[in-house]
């Protein structure tokens, strides 16, 4: 929902709401343009609306695309990051999507030198227990690195409806959700859910995806989105078509393997066939039989 135009003189936000940067060196396999552009662009947009606005800078989770960034990715974070930037940890900014092993990883570095500001919030595999941070006009508010939709992607999917989880946690005025990489809000009797969505389109399925950040106004408890810069024309699926058509080889050399050999259980019976059919040496196949007998043993 974007904020409405009223008679009242307008206020100014209160925060910037953001997720899921995946800051990464290596490009995109569907990206055709220039990545590095890319991706600086849209966090100097972010930057600038900060100084612009002198307000927090809130993100949840998921700033680097690897816990382990290079020391270029790291040095250009160091240089690019807005001020009074606060943010949790995602999956993507822990070693083995392990919270014990934070402190191992990039974004753990970047809180060490004083660049970035990690919350008490809810971060990746953790839940909210109704204690957040307290915003402007007394707003409660819950950051959570949590697959969140408005409608099912797919059955079976993990994650929670976002009007189910405004309504199961109603202490909060405000909740701010990453790792769905789609933008959307949703309001629930004067609350309010913001899916910030990515920072930049690094899948096929998003190209038609238009990457924003959402501005939020405590007061009225509503918020103004703001698109993020993006080159047209760079999301290819060509990749996805390549690999499609290496499936279908596959596939159908292994209905050809089928048709021509009748193949047993026995592993040993089908390595006398191929020996027999390949007319392999004898004394290989007696160092394949002593292998794997020598297996068999252990």
């Amino acid at each position: 929902m974007e904020r409405k135009k009223s008679i009242r003189k307008p206020s100014l936000p209160s925060l910037i709401l953001t997720s899921d940067w995946h800051l990464r060196e290596d490009t995109p396999t569907c990206f055709t343009g220039d990545w590095h552009q890319e991706q600086w662009k849209a966090v100097k947009v972010i930057r600038n609306l900060q100084a612009m606005y002198n307000c927090p800078v809130i993100h949840a989770g998921d700033l680097f695309h690897h816990w382990k960034p290079s020391p270029r990715l790291l040095s250009q974070a160091l240089y690019f990051l807005p001020e009074q930037f606060y943010t949790i940890y995602g999956q993507h900014d822990l070693p083995q999507h392990n919270w014990k092993l934070r402190e191992k990883s990039g974004l753990h570095t970047l809180e060490a030198a004083g660049r970035l500001t990690v919350l008490d919030g809810w971060h990746y595999g953790q839940t909210p227990d109704g204690t957040g941070m307290l915003g402007a006009y007394g707003r409660m508010i819950c950051v959570w690195h949590h697959l969140t939709y408005i409608d099912k992607p797919f059955p079976g999917v993990s994650g929670g409806m976002a009007e189910g989880i405004l309504r199961k946690y109603p202490k909060y005025d405000l909740i701010v959700t990453g790792d769905n990489h789609t933008s959307f809000t949703v309001a629930y009797k004067g609350r309010r859910l913001v899916n910030p969505g990515n920072l930049t389109r690094q899948a096929a399925d998003q190209i038609d995806y238009k990457p924003r950040v959402a501005l939020w106004y405590a007061e009225d408890n509503v918020i103004e989105w703001v698109p993020l810069p993006m080159q047209k024309g760079v999301i290819s699926r060509d990749h996805i078509t390549k690999v499609e058509e290496r499936d279908k080889r596959i596939h159908a050399f292994i209905t050809q393997l089928s048709e021509d050999w009748d193949v047993e259980l026995s592993f040993e019976k089908n390595l006398e066939r191929f020996q027999q059919a390949n007319d392999v040496e004898e004394d290989v196949m007696q160092i394949i039989y002593e292998s794997l007998e020598r297996n068999i043993r252990k």
